[in-house]
Formats: structure tokens, sequence, C-alpha cells
């Protein structure tokens, strides 16, 4: 990246951030936003984030909370800004964008689908949370407890690496008649 002071890179590395929030066409978080941006020009996490700042207090990016994460959406005067400026974007920056916008949509789908925590209360009383989460919307949930740190964890390995079946099982087992 070249130096903060130059007028052309910030504006660029601006429209490239209105430009992939565009292009996918829906909200992300900060994270997934980032990696977008970096897979296309190498740019350092301070200056992504005041980038961020800037574009949301002009009106250009839009920030909600949705369960337990922010998510940013282009504007309609982003995408107004975004049409008058697309050409500042040089070309090669606009297909290293596209070509790794779907694969890292994709990956952060699966990797947000299947979540699992716990939280200590006390040293032997543990609350786990597993869920099932599909386009950023909680489609299952399950609160339990675990009377140690080690079958709270193991709790959450077992249904971080295996809740493609035991999803299903306890759907089964709800949805049958006694």
């Amino acid at each position: 990246m070249k130096l903060a002071s130059d007028d052309e890179t910030l504006a660029e590395n601006k429209v490239l951030i209105l430009y992939v929030l565009e292009k996918a066409n829906k909200p992300l978080t900060n994270d997934v936003l980032y990696k977008i941006v970096l897979a296309a020009v190498d740019m350092n996490y301070f200056y992504f984030q005041q980038f961020m700042l800037d574009l949301i207090n002009v009106g250009y990016i839009f920030s909600f909370q949705k369960e337990d994460q922010t998510l940013y959406q282009i504007t309609d005067n982003g995408k107004t800004t975004l049409d008058l400026t697309l050409d500042l974007l040089p070309g090669i920056i606009k297909l290293k964008a596209d070509t790794n916008l779907k694969p890292i949509l994709d990956s952060s789908e699966e990797e947000q689908s299947i979540v699992a925590e716990y939280t200590p209360l006390s040293e032997n009383h543990y609350t786990i949370i597993c869920k099932v989460v599909e386009n950023n919307e909680t489609v299952f949930e399950v609160k339990t407890f675990a009377g140690s740190r080690e079958q709270a964890k193991e709790i959450v390995d077992n249904w971080q690496n295996n809740a493609d079946s035991i999803y299903p099982k306890i759907l089964d087992i709800l949805t049958k008649k006694q």
C-alpha cells in the first residue's frame, strides 16, 4: 500500500470497499469484508478500519447489529458514489476482488453455519450454546450445562465436529411421537 498521504490511493481503497459491498449484494461482517479487500490489495487493518469509519460517517455505508455481530451494507448514496467513482479502481484490483468474493463468502458462511461456545458461571458450572446458523439467521439453538471445563470443551468440540449428524438426530427425536 502506498503512503497514507497519497489521495489517489485513499480514494481507490474507499471505492474498493464500496465495490465489494455492492458486489456481495448482502450485508457483510467486518472480518469477511476485510478478507475480500485484502485479497485484492495489500491494506493495513487500521487503515481499513479508518476507511470504514469515514464511509459510515459520510453515509455511504450503513452498519447494524444482527444477533451478536455487526453487519455492513452499502447505502443508496454509496451506490451512487460508486457509480461516479468506479473508474478510479484499476481493472486488476476489480478482477482480484471479483475472483475472491465468492470463495471467501462461501467459506465464511460455512464457518458461521455451526457455532458452539461455552461460558463459565463458576468453577464447576458452565453454560454451553450450540447453534446452526443459515444466512445470518439462527435456525437451531440448544443451551445446556456442564459440570467441568473439560466436559464443556468436549461438548463444544463434538458439536463443531459432528453437528451435521447430531442436528438431524435431535430434530428426529423432537418430531417423533412417543
